[in-house]
């Protein structure tokens, strides 16, 4: 544990203060992740670096508002969503996912927390409407089958947009999406073999 702080506190340091959380965010997910299988059993022993970290890594390229409505598409079991809650406690995540059990977890652990700025959501992405200012979202699908799912979402500013976390080689699901995207690559950031290959896509919103 004292390295994964030593880790994520160097990486974000406006953390510092609230490593009493996200220990007990942990053993939050440590419990009920041993009920309803959200995180696979080995990928625990990694937590930090592999959900912590890799799901804050979209705060590098941008910096949430206070008031600003962030909703997060196919959260799974709360990420990014939950750590981007604790990192901007002003801003307020819409967590949806379609599978119950797992939005479970993110009511248990964002109960658990307190968090105040956090609205789970069991329902399919197409059936959801409203206002956001950004859509941020991991490994749940190719970039246009995204873009169909979110299409009844409104961007409440021209400067809005998805911020995916991927993986891989992306060059041909890029290209199948045809809209404008920017590819950042995590491995300048952090050092860690872990995010090698990992990348952040922002495909802005146009209309």
């Amino acid at each position: 544990m004292v390295e994964s702080k030593a880790r994520v506190i160097h990486y974000f340091p406006e953390l510092e203060s609230k490593w009493g959380m996200l220990e007990k965010m942990y053993e939050l997910y440590k419990h009920w992740n041993e009920q309803i299988n959200v995180i696979s059993r080995k990928d625990m022993d990694h937590f930090f670096e592999h959900h912590l970290i890799h799901s804050l890594a979209i705060a590098k390229f941008v910096q949430f508002e206070k008031g600003q409505e962030v909703i997060d598409v196919g959260t799974g079991g709360g990420f990014p969503g939950v750590p981007l809650a604790i990192l901007f406690p002003e801003v307020h995540f819409t967590l949806v996912d379609s599978i119950a059990k797992k939005i479970k977890v993110v009511d248990e652990v964002v109960n658990g927390l307190g968090l105040k700025n956090v609205t789970p959501l069991c329902s399919r992405m197409e059936e959801v409407k409203g206002e956001y200012h950004f859509i941020v979202t991991r490994a749940v699908a190719p970039m246009k089958k995204l873009d169909g799912w979110t299409r009844k979402l409104r961007f409440a500013h021209q400067q809005g947009g998805i911020y995916a976390l991927k993986g891989g080689d992306l060059k041909e699901e890029l290209k199948e999406y045809g809209k404008p995207a920017k590819e950042h690559e995590l491995k300048r950031i952090f050092s860690e073999p872990f995010f090698e290959t990992k990348k952040v896509i922002f495909a802005p919103y146009k209309k």
